[in-house]
C-alpha cells in the first residue's frame, strides 16, 4: 500500500498507522478512522499533545488549507478528542468482532490454561485490572512461550473493563486472550493506533518482540 505523509511532522508511513481527516459537506474537518469517506482526505501521525498544540498555533490550520486547498475549513476545537474516541471505538469494534467469531477467551482460568499451554497469541488486560491478576497471567503467558526470565507480557489497554464488557457483550472482562494468530496482528495495529496517538505505547515486549536473543516467540 502507498505511504503517505503526515501533513504535520512530513513523516511518510503505511496509512494505516496514520488517522485520516476528511471535509463533510458542511466544510468541517473530522477524523475518518476507517479511512473510508469520500474525497480527498489529509493524514496526521501525531501524538495527542502535538495535535492539540498544532490546533492553538494554528499550524494544524495551515497544514489542512495547504493540502485541501481551502482556507474555507471548519476545524472543531474537540478534534482530539473526536479522533481518541475515534480510535478507541475502532478498538472496542475490532474486539467485538475477534469475539464474535471466536477467536478470543475470557476468564482467568481459561485464560491461564490456554497460556500455558502455548495457545495465547496476545494476552490483553484492561486498564483497572488488578496488578496480581496481571502478574499471575504475564507469568503463566511466560511459561506457555518458553520465555521465562524475559519481560514477555500482555498489553495493558487504555480501556476499562465496562467498556470492554459492554463491546464484547460478556460480563466483567477483565482479561482477554486471543489465540488466532491473525486476530492477534488486527488487534495490535487497532492498540498500536491507540497508544500511538495517546502518548502512552506499552513498554514490554509482546509475542515477536521479546528482549532477549534467547526468548522463542511464536
Amino acid at each position: 500500500m502507498t505511504e503517505r505523509k503526515c501533513i504535520l511532522s512530513g513523516d511518510r508511513a503505511d496509512p494505516e498507522t496514520l488517522i485520516r481527516l476528511a471535509v463533510s459537506p458542511e466544510g468541517q474537518v473530522l477524523p475518518d478512522i476507517r479511512a473510508k469517506a469520500p474525497g480527498r482526505g489529509a493524514w496526521i501521525g501525531v501524538p495527542r499533545a502535538e495535535l492539540e498544540q498544532a490546533l492553538d498555533k494554528g499550524k494544524l490550520k495551515g497544514a489542512l488549507s495547504r493540502s485541501f486547498k481551502t482556507g474555507d475549513l471548519q476545524i472543531p476545537d474537540t478534534l482530539p478528542d473526536l479522533i481518541e474516541d475515534g480510535l478507541r471505538k475502532a478498538l472496542l469494534d475490532r474486539l467485538g468482532l475477534e469475539a464474535r467469531a471466536s477467536m478470543v477467551l475470557t476468564g482467568s482460568e481459561k485464560i491461564d490454561v490456554a497460556c500455558r499451554q502455548g495457545k495465547v497469541q496476545l494476552l490483553l488486560h484492561a486498564s483497572d485490572a488488578a496488578a496480581d491478576g496481571n502478574r499471575k497471567l504475564d507469568q503463566a503467558l511466560r511459561v506457555g512461550q518458553e520465555a521465562e526470565g524475559t519481560e514477555l507480557a500482555g498489553i495493558v489497554l487504555p480501556v476499562d473493563r465496562n467498556a470492554l464488557s459492554m463491546a464484547m457483550g460478556r460480563d466483567n472482562v477483565v482479561h482477554i486472550a486471543v489465540t488466532d494468530s491473525r486476530a492477534a496482528s488486527r488487534l495490535r495495529a487497532a492498540i498500536g493506533r491507540l497508544e500511538s496517538y495517546l502518548g502512552c505505547a506499552t513498554g514490554a515486549p509482546v509475542h515477536g518482540e521479546h528482549d532477549s536473543a534467547d526468548a522463542q516467540g511464536v
